[in-house]
């Protein structure tokens, strides 16, 4: 079921902040420092899981399977991107109940073709609007959990201007979307427009390299957002220093240099759980010595 805190705070009127995560690794962190949600992007766990571009080429069984860790893994809801609810109206009702039965705080369904692409990529193409509006219709009737929010994706900034793209994210408001969400807009003007022009809560898309600006969660509230995921940031950084450490090991020939900062082994084995292990193997280390012995 759904975690009710993401739904309390937003009828509460906090704003949350959502970093994204691509693995286990990533989600375990985002639960070690601590945040109102985390985003489970499909562009990030299809590059991680899959090693492949987020293109439409995963299928509901991939990504289910890899949300299903991520709320496995999190004490926080879960804000779960599901693409275009891979296919038509029944793929949709499946999608929400299948994301819903994971555990699953929010899904996010957006308005393009199939096969979908990344939100800051070129060759997007979005649907009638009125077969998404029938998308969302669908997604809300389809949940059991009256916490589990449904965000409506449009992707019609890029090929259709910013009217087009105000007018879905109206429209699809007015379809029952908790929240709405315009993607790749492309200056603080348009999102301070589309934030006053939509009635329904905004999540901002701060994606490092995208087309829409980076703002702090004071600018953003400032704007009217209600709701931001950083959906890069974890994966982007952890690659740069990932590239840095391992060409310091091929110059070099060692990992220890004062270019390379380790998280701590110990602290990680902690952190993946190791000191359960360490005290099941005390608690058994009778039984366990004796089968060990020759």
């Amino acid at each position: 079921m759904a975690d009710a805190r993401l739904k309390n705070k937003l009828d509460a009127g906090e704003f949350i902040v959502a970093p994204g995560v691509f693995d286990m690794i990533s989600t375990m962190l985002a639960e070690r420092v601590g945040f109102d949600a985390v985003y489970a992007s499909g562009f990030w766990l299809t590059a991680s899981y899959l090693g492949i571009p987020d293109a439409g080429l995963a299928t509901y069984t991939d990504m289910l399977a890899r949300v299903g860790k991520v709320v496995e893994k999190s004490s926080a809801p879960v804000i779960a991107d599901a693409d275009t609810g891979f296919g038509g109206l029944l793929n949709v009702q499946h999608t929400v109940r299948g994301y819903e039965r994971a555990g699953v705080s929010a899904i996010q369904i957006e308005d393009q073709e199939f096969p979908k692409k990344c939100g800051h990529t070129p060759y997007r193409r979005v649907i009638p609007i009125e077969d998404m509006v029938a998308k969302i219709r669908v997604a809300v009737a389809s949940r059991q959990d009256p916490n589990f929010l449904v965000i409506a994706r449009t992707d019609a900034r890029t090929g259709l201007g910013f009217d087009e793209a105000l007018r879905r994210g109206q429209a699809y408001a007015e379809a029952g979307a908790d929240v709405v969400f315009v993607e790749s807009l492309q200056s603080e003007d348009e999102m301070r427009r589309a934030c006053m022009g939509i009635r329904a809560p905004l999540i901002a898309n701060m994606s490092d390299g995208g087309k829409t600006p980076i703002r702090s969660k004071a600018e953003l509230q400032a704007l009217g957002y209600r709701m931001a995921i950083w959906p890069a940031l974890a994966a982007l950084s952890a690659s740069a220093a990932i590239e840095a450490a391992m060409r310091n090991l091929k110059e070099k020939g060692t990992s220890v240099s004062p270019d390379v900062t380790l998280f701590g082994f110990d602290d990680f084995c902690r952190m993946v759980g190791f000191e359960e292990v360490w005290a099941f193997e005390e608690r058994w280390k009778d039984v366990l010595d004796k089968r060990a012995s020759p």
